[in-house]
């Protein structure tokens, strides 16, 4: 309970509030406006304020005080929406984030949610800080999810589906919606106290009634004097306030200035972590080796001193590391190993062409050079972290190495390989530190170790792996992560330089490796994805392909015509529907391609025989709504609100039907399927009531299948329902059926 009421002084301190003397101001009670607090500000008769930080219902039972739980219904977060069909991607506008931690995530259909931290996005699109506002792009998606990382640990996750044709969404949030309290109020009789607590009951708040008498206050004493000093210190005085805390939880930074100083390594409580020191530098890069996410920093030093500041060094960063581990290990927070050169290292440190006294080497668990800095190893503390730039340099330092070894070592081992792919692919989306960095021989920063790959010779290379892995028997699980994130334009390509890439020959070629594999996938990728040293997040090996030819452009590029390319996309989805892995997603994207291609007569047959399959199996009945209603609650949670619950579900079945029904409509050459787009298309009116588009289309199939009078009356209903929804040309054209119709000249 002490810690509750220090947060609210220490929070509210930094807000001050001052009125001048304006004929506007009058007594009574005022509610701030401020992003992220809700406080009532009393201003009595008799020139006294009051401060009122928590309000809600409270219900009293016996001696107990209850105080009534938040609303979950309640969001944090407000969305404006623009829409526009013609937009290619959705341009986001978060409203002034300040310091706090948001995410965003996107999801399309039943695919894994995708989460982006906003400070991440800020850093990619606006380093500098030019806006208060964050502002950049997401690619159309079906679902957005906010959320709001309190300092509590607790977060909150709003989902939302987004309409159709958005182009635009304004976020703004209001952290004033307060977490449950979870407090308690007991009133104990024998002192007359009310006593206020959390769950347990230690350090309550104790309060008297106003109108019971007051116990006797001791006599204040005045201090001699009273000032405001900034930066306050004194002789051997600590000033390390650690300026950026770690969420133990999501491995990122947070700045402290958003929160009351040292909570952030609250010091109370820390996990006793030792750094291992290897006797020689062989042993040191072993040691490395054993974990994937580690670097090796090596210091040179001739100096006497070296050994002891060394050792204070050491000291210091498992005093820190050991903080932000709190109370257990954590590997995300153990990133380096540290080694002191010493005489034995001197023919290295030549051959290296390492000539600067002192300097800081890194190097990756292969012995690879990274990085070097001409300066001691104090210089560099700050920089050895998990979540800084130096960290993520050395990341895309360590993938271009690598991948240049394999292409130029005739005898490397695929398993190396395929690491090596690994480390570019897991670089896609993330920022490019490289480019921001003027790199200076003469300061005391680390100089990166720069690599040029060849984008055609890397390519090359990454066929002649996959191709060697036709024939395996069980998935390599980092093989497969590499080939989901590479042909969802997030892998190598992207990350090593910067270019996007439709689907290529190798790419397909990759894709039949993880649908040969999907089930032994399925079966591994937990374990894979719960690695404690490696990050990785694979999804359903089926629903990743699908997501990738669904994001795929149709423009040509890397030689291969877009039409060929859509052949072997259609192609794909339909090994996937035959075998009978297929979700929802599956048949909605493969339907869109087909129905996009026309035949050398001109006609739709292979897209209408798919689609009459399709039907057939999972619409048609005596009773469509329950028909649909199964389908429906076949998709998991997650898919319906991808297509925001029921009614979106229902009308988009609607226009899937009605849209393969009216190919026959426009195109004669389709007619062999008359008698099957009646049944479509009598299945979007029977589903969607008084739809004028749904009307016309059943109309006009009527009439071509001789049965004009039906025709005649179904058209009439589709004038009768015309509203505002539908376009002034498409009205008129309705209208004009009906007369053709009716006098006929159809």
């Amino acid at each position: 309970m002490r810690n509750f009421i220090w947060s609210f002084l220490l929070f509210f301190s930094l807000t001050t509030i001052s009125y001048s003397q304006t004929k506007s101001l009058e007594k009574g009670t005022y509610v701030s406006t401020n992003k992220g607090q809700k406080v009532k500000l009393n201003l009595s008769e008799d020139n006294k304020f009051e401060l009122v930080y928590y309000t809600g219902k409270y219900e009293i039972k016996g001696d107990s005080l209850l105080f009534a739980k938040n609303q979950s219904s309640e969001s944090r977060f407000n969305l404006l929406f623009k829409n526009d069909k013609k937009a290619k991607n959705i341009k986001i506008k978060f409203l002034d984030p300040s310091y706090y931690s948001f995410y965003i995530g996107t999801q399309k259909g039943n695919e894994e949610i995708k989460y982006q931290k906003l400070a991440d996005l800020r850093a990619k699109y606006d380093p500098d800080w030019k806006s208060a506002d964050v502002k950049f792009e997401i690619d159309k998606t079906d679902i957005l999810y906010l959320v709001y990382e309190s300092y509590s640990g607790k977060s909150d996750v709003c989902k939302y589906a987004l309409p159709k044709d958005v182009s635009e969404i304004t976020v703004s949030y209001d952290l004033s919606i307060l977490e449950d309290l979870n407090i308690t109020g007991f009133f104990d009789k024998k002192t007359n106290e009310l006593k206020i607590s959390d769950q347990s009951g230690q350090n309550p708040l104790v309060f008297i009634n106003e109108k019971d008498s007051q116990p006797v206050k001791n006599e204040t004493i005045v201090p001699l004097e009273t000032k405001s000093v900034t930066d306050w210190t004194y002789p051997g005085k600590n000033t390390d306030y650690y300026s950026t805390a770690i969420d133990s939880t999501k491995n990122v930074a947070i700045d402290t200035t958003a929160v009351p100083a040292y909570s952030a390594v609250t010091r109370n409580s820390h996990y006793d972590f030792k750094l291992k020191i290897e006797n020689n530098l062989s042993n040191a890069l072993k040691a490395t080796k054993e974990s994937n996410n580690k670097y090796l920093v090596v210091y040179n030093d001739s100096k006497k001193t070296a050994k002891e500041s060394f050792d204070t060094f050491i000291k210091d960063q498992e005093e820190d590391t050991g903080y932000y581990m709190y109370d257990a290990y954590n590997s995300a927070y153990d990133v380096y190993n540290y080694y002191l050169a010493g005489e034995g290292d001197k023919k290295w440190l030549k051959t290296n062409k390492i000539t600067n006294d002192p300097s800081v080497i890194i190097l990756n668990t292969e012995g690879d050079k990274l990085a070097i800095a001409k300066s001691d190893l104090k210089t560099q503390k700050d920089q050895f972290n998990n979540y800084g730039d130096l960290y993520k340099r050395l990341q895309r330092a360590d993938a271009f190495v690598s991948i240049e070894k394999t292409l130029k070592n005739k005898n490397a081992n695929d398993e190396d390989s395929i690491r090596a792919f690994n480390k570019g692919a897991l670089l896609a989306g993330t920022y490019n530190y490289d480019s921001t960095y003027k790199q200076d021989v003469n300061s005391t920063d680390f100089i990166i170790t720069k690599t040029p790959l060849d984008q055609k010779e890397v390519a090359q290379a990454w066929k002649k792996l996959i191709e060697a892995h036709e024939k395996d028997t069980k998935p390599d699980m980092y093989l497969v992560e590499t080939i989901i994130r590479e042909i969802q334009n997030e892998g190598f390509t992207k990350g090593l330089f910067n270019k996007d890439k439709s689907l290529t020959d190798t790419d397909f070629l990759a894709i039949d490796y993880v649908l040969k594999h999907s089930d032994k996938i399925e079966e591994n990728r937990d374990s894979f994805n719960g690695q404690e040293i490696e990050v990785h997040n694979i999804g359903n090996a089926v629903s990743e392909v699908s997501n990738a030819l669904q994001q795929n452009s149709s423009d040509s590029q890397n030689g291969i015509s877009s039409e060929i390319n859509k052949q072997k996309i259609i192609s794909t989805y339909k090994k996937i529907i035959d075998s009978g892995k297929a979700n929802f997603d599956t048949y909605r994207n493969y339907f869109t391609y087909l129905s996009q291609t026309e035949e050398k007569e001109g006609s739709n047959t292979k897209y209408l025989k798919e689609f009459k399959t399709f039907f057939d199996s999972n619409l048609s009945g005596t009773n469509p709504i329950e028909k649909l209603d199964t389908l429906f609650s076949g998709l998991n949670s997650s898919s319906n609100f991808a297509y925001d619950g029921w009614n979106s579900f229902k009308i988009y079945n609607s226009d899937l039907c009605n849209n393969a029904a009216w190919s026959i409509v426009t195109n004669p050459i389709n007619e062999s399927y008359l008698k099957d787009a009646i049944k479509w298309s009598e299945y979007s009116v029977a589903i969607t009531k008084n739809n004028s588009y749904y009307l016309d289309t059943l109309a006009q199939l009527y009439y071509k299948d001789g049965q004009k009078d039906k025709a005649i009356a179904t058209e009439t209903l589709a004038v009768k329902y015309l509203n505002s929804d539908v376009d002034g040309e498409t009205a008129k054209d309705i209208k004009d059926v009906l007369d053709k119709m009716q006098n006929g000249t159809y």
